[in-house]
């Protein structure tokens, strides 16, 4: 079945899931880690920001945030048909909502009530373990022809091939989802590593007011990518030893 979110390239194919076991198994990590979503409306280019904020298996149902601009509320009320897609620890999850929503409230708050998706697109995008950074700050900056100055913020998270910045602002105009930046420079506990990266994909969270970036390792040396995977290494003896001692409290 084609699909508007499919994607040719990437560690693994895209899959199509279509029993409501998996779509829900699969759409939960998006509600419970409040990942911004990116819907757009299939007649139109403008993109929009929402959040997973119900799921109710027992009626069908799952509830969207209200939108981001908040001019696309009334293409929602039309029933307009829309896409999806999110981003969760190197997967993409994506679907259409062909059917028409209806407006309602969750927790005094506005929402709108939607089908359960059909089917999902699910695309693992890397096979590298990617360590979270827990107890950790590290400046990061994106830098290089694409950009006037350097952006300068925080490394979230690495893998051998890539790593997630966040950087402070809306800066979702200004970035390109497939540009390559010639410096990407990140100060590790031992020694600053700089590197060409790819961004693979951008989301701007309004309620943070942060900007997060997924980038891919482009061109990378080999004396940075044994930096780069020393450090992923050294974060993943710790979490393990961190799991461990948590199993014995």
């Amino acid at each position: 079945m084609s699909s508007p979110f499919a994607e040719g390239e990437g560690p693994q194919p895209p899959q199509i899931l279509k029993t409501p076991v998996e779509i829900q198994a699969n759409l939960r990590p998006l509600l419970d880690n409040h990942i911004p979503l990116q819907l757009r409306f299939t007649e139109r280019t403008q993109r929009y920001q929402t959040y997973l904020v119900e799921i109710n298996r027992d009626k069908g149902w799952l509830a969207l945030d209200e939108l981001i601009p908040n001019d696309g509320e009334r293409l929602m009320a039309s029933g307009e048909a829309f896409q999806i897609e999110g981003f969760h620890e190197g997967v993409r999850i994506a679907w259409n909502n062909p059917h028409p929503v209806h407006l309602g409230e969750l927790d005094d708050a506005r929402c709108y009530w939607a089908p359960l998706p059909d089917e999902i697109l699910y695309h693992q995008r890397r096979n590298a373990y990617r360590a979270t950074l827990s107890g950790q700050s590290i400046a990061a900056a994106l830098g290089g022809k694409a950009v006037k100055k350097p952006l300068v913020g925080r490394l979230l998270d690495m893998s051998a091939t890539g790593c997630k910045l966040s950087l402070p602002g809306n800066l979702q105009s200004s970035l390109q989802s497939g540009q390559v930046y010639d410096q990407l420079r990140l100060e590790l506990p031992f020694g600053v590593v700089t590197t060409a990266a790819e961004l693979r994909h951008v989301v701007f969270d309004e309620k943070l007011d942060l900007t997060f970036c997924g980038m891919r390792f482009y061109g990378i040396s080999g004396l940075t990518q044994r930096q780069v995977e020393r450090f992923v290494y050294q974060l993943q003896r710790e979490a393990r030893r961190d799991q461990v001692t948590d199993r014995f409290s």
